[in-house]
């Protein structure tokens, strides 16, 4: 249909250009074969709903032969290695290149204890305020808050019934370490699902539940300036890993909390009613169903005054 030609095409608002950029996607043959041809019944299931393949390409990634893939991915996906402490030869692996650190104050983070700032180099989506615990629907795809924090968070769904929501989705192009919004405390932390489907739109649109049954893990939050939150890290095809690499209980706005291992992968953070107003530009984008590209440390929300 000419609408899910559209979606497919995978347009998103550069942020900091303010003009509309096509991603460039890795792997795309194959997510196309897995989603929508004729040959998804076979493939569907030993790509996403096991965790064979996921190893099996977290295994390759950390070899030196994998070094050889390094090039035509940095080629294809047009990234800029300038912005790395290690240099282009330095890399002793793919997953060693995928996960890899930036020079200082190559990601500033906006400064001011009441701007919530993006966690990850990535394609931003907003909802100022949810319909309860309703299903959200992003790219076709639809989940409850309940769902995506599971059993283990089920006592905390209801504080963030009416609340806002934003969802990061990261792509094999981007800087894959991310950050923490704003300084705070963490109070928990659990581990869910069981599937490693791509977060890819292509998936989206078949209405995978992708964000509910995915691998993916859960912090909640005490934030100083905008109180409880809760931080999804979910993994995707290929994400043989979510690492992280904080372990004080406190945190200063800024500081690195993790990384994603080799694939695509997503961010959600979830605010409790009343707490944040996101950024004008970013809720009129996310109304029309469009995607904002935006760096780590960018701010995206003010917290709201009492």
């Amino acid at each position: 249909t000419p609408s899910s030609d559209k979606r497919q095409n995978l347009l998103v608002h550069d942020r900091h250009s303010g003009v509309m950029v096509q991603e460039r996607v890795l792997g795309n043959r194959l997510l196309r074969l897995a989603y929508a041809s004729p040959l998804k019944p076979l493939l569907a299931w030993p790509l996403f709903k096991t965790a064979l393949c996921s190893r099996l390409l977290g295994w390759y990634a950390n070899t030196a032969r994998s070094r050889r893939k390094i090039a035509s991915t940095v080629e294809q996906l047009g990234i800029d290695l300038d912005e790395c402490v290690i240099p282009p030869n330095g890399f002793a692996s793919f997953n060693d290149f995928f996960s890899r650190r930036l020079k200082p104050g190559q990601r500033p983070f906006a400064a001011g204890e009441t701007l919530l700032c993006s966690p990850a180099d990535c394609r931003l989506t907003v909802w100022q305020k949810l319909k309860g615990d309703a299903c959200i629907p992003v790219k076709g795809a639809h989940f409850a808050v309940a769902e995506l924090l599971g059993a283990q968070g089920a006592d905390l769904a209801e504080s963030f019934s009416y609340g806002s929501l934003c969802v990061c989705r990261l792509c094999p192009a981007d800087y894959h370490r991310y950050h923490y919004p704003a300084d705070g405390k963490e109070v928990r932390r659990w581990r869910l699902g069981d599937r490693w489907h791509s977060v890819n739109p292509l998936a989206l649109v078949r209405n995978i539940q992708v964000f509910t049954t995915n691998i993916r893990e859960v912090t909640i939050f005490d934030l100083d300036a905008f109180g409880p939150a809760a931080f999804i890290e979910v993994g995707a095809f290929g994400v043989a890993a979510i690492t992280q690499t904080h372990t004080a209980p406190t945190f200063r706005k800024g500081d690195e909390k993790g990384f994603f291992s080799f694939g695509g992968s997503t961010i959600i953070m979830i605010f409790q009613p009343g707490s944040i107003q996101f950024d004008r530009d970013l809720v009129e984008l996310s109304s029309q169903g469009i995607e904002t590209l935006v760096k780590a440390g960018d701010p995206i929300a003010t917290a709201k005054t009492p």
